[in-house]
């Protein structure tokens, strides 16, 4: 049930991606939590899985017209990035993470409201600031991601600026461990 779920869920964003009455400027945008990761180094490459998620997301976004594909300066959210990135002939958009999330947050978005109006997005970013770029963009309050939750999509629709966002929380790639699972259902 889960893939024709998460099939069902990308066949929508295709859909709302290619609609052309949009009202807001990056209308659509896409956020994921950068791959698995080799390493605790500062600035470690992908692990296997996580250039194998990082072909999965590219696989579930073919049919979604990126404008822009956003990162921070680190490896790991480029390096997810890449493959959607290359495929959509984008060249990532670096915003660069230095430890104050909220400001991070408001960057990101100052970034998406460069985009032409009614255009779809890609961010790529970490545990701690996926949450805080939701709000930053008049998405609803969700918690941060946890440690071994690589697999989350969430999917962000901004229609008009007098209306609330809405959310769709996803799935792409390889499961999450069993730990991911267990952290989820404790916050």
């Amino acid at each position: 049930m889960r893939c024709r779920v998460t099939f069902c869920s990308f066949a929508a964003i295709a859909a709302i991606a290619s609609t052309t009455a949009l009202q807001a400027k990056a209308d659509l945008v896409i956020l994921v939590r950068h791959a698995e990761k080799s390493s605790g180094a500062d600035d470690p490459d992908l692990a296997p899985a996580g250039r194998e998620r990082a072909e999965a997301l590219a696989r579930a976004l073919a049919h979604v017209p990126l404008t822009a594909v956003i990162t921070t300066q680190y490896r790991r959210t480029a390096l997810t990035a890449a493959p959607a990135a290359r495929q959509q002939n984008l060249a990532p958009r670096v915003v660069a993470s230095a430890g104050d999330v909220a400001a991070h947050a408001a960057a990101i978005a100052a970034a998406l409201g460069d985009l032409p109006d009614g255009t779809a997005a890609l961010v790529v970013g970490h545990s701690n600031t996926i949450a805080p770029i939701i709000a930053a963009l008049g998405g609803p309050q969700v918690p941060n991601l946890c440690d071994a939750e690589h697999g989350i999509l969430y999917v962000l629709h901004r229609s008009k600026p007098d209306q609330p966002a809405r959310l769709l929380k996803s799935r792409y790639g390889a499961p999450d461990p069993p730990q991911a699972e267990a952290c989820a259902v404790s916050r």
